[in-house]
């Protein structure tokens, strides 16, 4: 991290926010609660990093409300990790390179390059290529024919842009990425598998950041999108003709098959699949390794494989908790019915002999004969 020197009342100034402590005194770096030392600037959320406040060695904290009994300078701010962030953002991120184009760039025709790039070297610009102002492109970037990437992006080494690919503004992507691979597309026809040709294009909108070893594959016919403001973790996989929407958080090894669509504000948990041909609503949250083959409506949380609501997924997952015990007590019922069978099997069967009925009907009386 290079050197920085910043006042507390700078820090204060930054982040609106009301300083407890001297003005003067100067922040060198930014830690952890539990691994900042002397001269560091830290940060308390909740009531758990409130206790861990009192044995940190910061210097200085942001705090969402005064604390008493601490050695450390307090800054009062509305949302201490924002503010933490605005501090790194403004005093410790490193400046990105200077300006400059390598003379190991592999060069097209027609490439237009806008003012304050810089281009390492092994980069490859194929035809008509477009790189917009300030953007940074590192060592063996490829970006393909017609690409077009915006201005102020940073394009880590060995990302691969296929042709065709628009990038907007303000958009990171990380390394090993590949943006423009064909999708999976293919006809089954006399036992073999046809490839259909993958026509179309990605756009990524501005303010979008990509993971590392992400793929977002080229629609078949027309765009594959991922909307502005974007976040996109590590290893996830977008298939071809989807469409992402503004503000996603796309967690680890998260799967999108082809032509799903999601809306804006949508949070996908790590490991969960999305099948293809699926809708996602506005501010639906998809629970990590959830198996989603419906359409969810907005505001909606769903959970497991199958994905359900999440509170007809908690209410099966407690099901499952008792399954052994249930499972033991099924056993024993089943152990008291074969002893109630076995008993009744060796008991000798009484012999019913009902008494018979016989007919007692009264045999009329013969009439006496009166002697004359």
């Amino acid at each position: 991290m290079p050197a920085f020197f910043v006042p507390l009342k700078e820090i204060a100034a930054l982040t609106q926010g009301a300083l407890l402590g001297r003005p003067d005194l100067v922040i060198t770096g930014v830690a952890g609660l539990s691994d900042a030392g002397p001269g560091d600037l830290s940060f308390v959320t909740g009531e758990a990093a409130s206790k861990e406040a009192a044995s940190t060695r910061a210097l200085a904290l942001l705090v969402p409300r005064p604390i008493d009994g601490l050695a450390s300078a307090q800054i009062v701010v509305t949302n201490p990790a924002l503010a933490m962030t605005q501090v790194v953002e403004k005093f410790f991120v490193p400046q990105r390179p200077a300006p400059g184009v390598s003379k190991l760039v592999s060069r097209g025709n027609e490439v237009v390059l806008g003012e304050g790039v810089s281009i390492w070297p092994f980069v490859t610009l194929d035809d008509r290529v477009s790189i917009g102002r300030g953007t940074t492109l590192y060592s063996n970037v490829f970006v393909g024919e017609g690409g077009v990437i915006g201005e102020d992006c940073v394009i880590y080494p060995n990302v691969t842009i296929r042709e065709g690919v628009t990038i907007g503004n303000r958009v990171i992507i990380h390394s090993g990425t590949v943006v423009g691979s064909d999708g999976f597309g293919y006809i089954q026809e006399g036992g073999r598998h046809h490839k259909i040709p993958q026509v179309g294009t990605v756009v990524i909108e501005d303010d979008v950041e990509l993971g590392a070893n992400v793929t977002v594959d080229r629609a078949t016919f027309g765009k594959t999108i991922v909307r502005r403001g974007t976040k996109v973790d590590n290893l996830v996989q977008i298939a071809h003709n989807v469409e992402v929407g503004e503000h996603n958080i796309l967690v680890a090894q998260v799967g999108i098959a082809g032509s799903s669509k999601t809306g804006h504000h949508v949070m996908v948990g790590g490991q969960a699949g999305i099948a293809d041909h699926v809708t996602v609503g506005d501010f639906a949250m998809i629970a990590a390794r959830s198996g989603l083959n419906r359409d969810v409506p907005a505001k909606e949380v769903v959970a497991g494989a199958p994905a359900l609501p999440r509170m007809e997924w908690l209410k099966a997952m407690a099901i499952v908790a008792k399954l052994p015990e249930l499972r033991q007590q099924v056993r024993d019922l089943e152990d008291r019915l074969k002893a109630l069978e076995t008993k009744a099997a060796a008991k000798p069967m009484a012999r019913r002999n009902p008494p018979q009925k016989t007919s007692l009907a009264a045999k009329p009386k013969a009439k006496s004969r009166k002697r004359r």
